[in-house]
């Protein structure tokens, strides 16, 4: 076994993790007082108002809610052809259009640089769909979303570059994830960079772009909630996304970003879905995020 690496069994297999790290010494029930000592923490208020609880799950008892302290991102929302999002969308998911023949589709590099499972990355490729229910104008629901900051969502794939991420997000939440390299730079440096290879270790996608002036918000001053639409053991399920950001800039239509598609599965995923103009780059220099366990959807299964 490496230095620095031990093994824990979750579900039905053995993991590495991070000796002494987060879920080595905490096993996703943290000390809050603990983890506000660490110096990349900037304060856990608002996780105090979150109370853990063990539950049941498809991997045993877990403790839930998922902490994350602190998160960056940079994402790309680009305009896709509705047919072709329709096409990979499963039955009953209908895309939200954003213009007479377009739909959403989100492309998001995260770094999870403090969280209950240990440090990752990971980047999602996502349809934005309809709420479950919703009826009426698209464009009323666009509006709403963007105004509340609440989105519904179903992800087409999901990888990350850590055994545990992968393993939990595969057997706790059955999300398309799989392991590989990804590397995402956002910070003081003029220039934004995010990569993820192939399994094989080529290049598959790389997003550059200037670094923009951040605006920093007090906490819990502008909260943002993502809902993932998917299948458990095909059943459907809805799992919550809560994001009290702290840091963050918004561009429309951004034009000095670059997108490089080499070819890999992500790559070729964007070129099936047909994503092609960016209408929005969000970037967030600093989040906290609360990851919940997935939630029976009844309505969807008649």
């Amino acid at each position: 076994m490496k230095e620095g690496v031990a093994e824990i069994e979750f579900g039905s297999q053995r993991v590495a993790i991070l000796r002494g790290g987060y879920y080595d010494r905490f096993r996703m029930n943290p000390d809050l007082d603990e983890v506000e000592k660490d110096s990349a923490v900037s304060d856990v208020d608002w996780f105090r108002r979150i109370p853990k609880q063990q539950v049941a799950s498809r991997v045993g008892p877990i403790w839930a809610p998922n902490f994350y302290y602190h998160a960056r991102s940079l994402q790309l929302l680009l305009a896709t052809p509705i047919a072709r999002l329709r096409a990979m969308l499963p039955e009953p998911l209908e895309p939200l259009r954003a213009t007479p023949g377009r739909g959403l589709v989100a492309l998001t590099f995260f770094t999870y640089d403090v969280c209950d499972n240990d440090p990752y990355q990971e980047v999602s490729i996502a349809a934005v769909v309809r709420r479950p229910g919703a009826r009426g104008s698209h464009a009323l629901e666009l509006s709403d979303s963007v105004r509340r900051r609440s989105f519904f969502a179903h992800v087409l794939a999901l990888p990350v570059d850590t055994e545990i991420a992968w393993v939990r997000g595969v057997q706790g939440y059955q999300l398309p994830k799989w392991r590989t390299a990804i590397d995402v730079s956002i910070g003081d440096e003029k220039e934004m960079r995010a990569g993820i290879q192939t399994t094989g270790g080529a290049t598959d996608l790389v997003l550059s772009a200037p670094t923009p002036a951040f605006t920093d918000v007090t906490s819990q001053s502008r909260m943002a909630t993502s809902t993932m639409l998917h299948q458990v053991d095909g059943r459907w399920h809805r799992t919550v996304v809560r994001t009290n950001t702290l840091s963050y800039a918004q561009r429309m239509f951004p034009r000095d970003v670059t997108l490089s598609r080499q070819g890999g599965p992500m790559s070729q995923l964007l070129d099936g879905l047909g994503a092609s103009t960016a209408l929005r780059m969000d970037v967030v220099r600093h989040a906290q995020i609360v990851l919940d366990l997935p939630v029976p959807l009844p309505a969807f299964d008649r």
